[in-house]
């Protein structure tokens, strides 16, 4: 896999949510598909307000036609069972979050599916996905990054993936606060496992989805950016937090996930930190969280909070990458 195939793979992601964007936000509007604002929430929010969403649509189709063009070209029909086990994570979790975002938008029922059925949703897909990859004969260890030490979990990596493919799309969900925070800080994250997948070598599909996904949320941060035109819902989130953990799981990073998704945990942490403080002190900790909410009421802009977390998903992604690339 040569840099030229890269870059063309993010190159055509980009156009192909860049020039679906202008067709398919009114098409969004025209549904009447708005978003809707927590009332709880930071005030500056409400005049987002009707923004068309779903928008995370865009960014699946765009990552499965890019992959399909260029894995074709790349493998030819010699497609290996990872890539199909990415598209189903992909596809899996964008069709739970589609359903949450129906039921906000369509149903008017603003919390969307409830925590249960949600979460019933998401370990049937990754247990669907543990099942198929035992049937590969897929490796369940798990290796400690930048050394040579390994733990066999056998069946318990059943629990494992559960917890990954649940959390990361959680995380990834909680993060997707503000005009272009989630867009950013997936670019980058996904960007160092693409490069990751490069560097393993035998990783070529892997690293085109990866670097398909990169492509696809550069051009839908186009219209993402402050002010949004559209937001990507849960439906690109839930999408986007799978796959992720996917693709950890797929090239034996599982513990590094924690490090290249760094904004993601942090922004979990300050949830469950809110919440045990809240239940146990009566006090919080936190203005609001998730922790991006915390900054905006503190006074800085949404734009400084968002290039900020952009920046800490750098150092992140580049000790990863570290990590795996450069100690080994």
């Amino acid at each position: 896999m040569n840099i030229t195939v890269l870059l063309i793979t993010i190159a055509i992601g980009f156009l192909i949510t860049v020039l679906l964007s202008p067709i398919f936000i009114p098409f969004l509007r025209r549904l009447k598909f708005g978003q809707s604002i927590r009332e709880e929430g930071p005030q500056s929010h409400l005049k987002k307000t009707g923004t068309p969403t779903m928008g995370g649509l865009m960014i699946i189709l765009s990552i499965v036609v890019t992959s399909l063009i260029m894995i074709y070209r790349v493998s030819g029909d010699a497609i290996g069972y990872e890539f199909w086990l990415l598209i189903f994570v992909l596809v899996g979790y964008g069709l739970l979050g589609f359903l949450d975002d129906f039921i906000k938008v369509a149903l008017k029922r603003n919390l969307g599916l409830t925590s249960l059925q949600k979460f019933i949703g998401q370990i049937i897909i990754a247990l669907v996905f543990f099942f198929i990859l035992r049937s590969q004969d897929f490796p369940t260890y798990i290796q400690i990054p930048g050394t040579d030490i390994q733990w066999e979990l056998g069946w318990a990596y059943a629990l494992l993936i559960i917890v990954m493919l649940v959390g990361a799309s959680n995380a990834v969900n909680l993060t997707d606060g503000l005009d272009g925070l989630l867009s950013g800080t997936a670019v980058i994250a996904f960007g160092a496992y693409g490069i990751i997948a490069w560097y393993l070598g035998e990783q070529a599909e892997i690293g085109i989805f990866t670097l398909a996904v990169v492509g696809a949320l550069l051009g839908f941060l186009v219209f993402n950016a402050h002010p949004a035109k559209v937001f990507m819902g849960d439906t690109g989130s839930l999408a986007l937090g799978g796959s992720i953990a996917a693709v950890a799981i797929l090239t034996k990073t599982e513990i590094l996930l924690v490090v290249i998704g760094g904004v993601f945990v942090i922004e979990t942490l300050s949830v469950i930190i809110q919440v045990i403080s809240f239940k146990t002190t009566g006090k919080r900790v936190f203005k609001m969280s998730p922790l991006h909410h915390h900054y905006e009421l503190v006074g800085w802009s949404e734009w400084r909070v968002v290039t900020t977390f952009w920046v800490i998903g750098i150092i992140f992604a580049a000790l990863g990458i570290f990590i795996e690339v450069g100690i080994n």
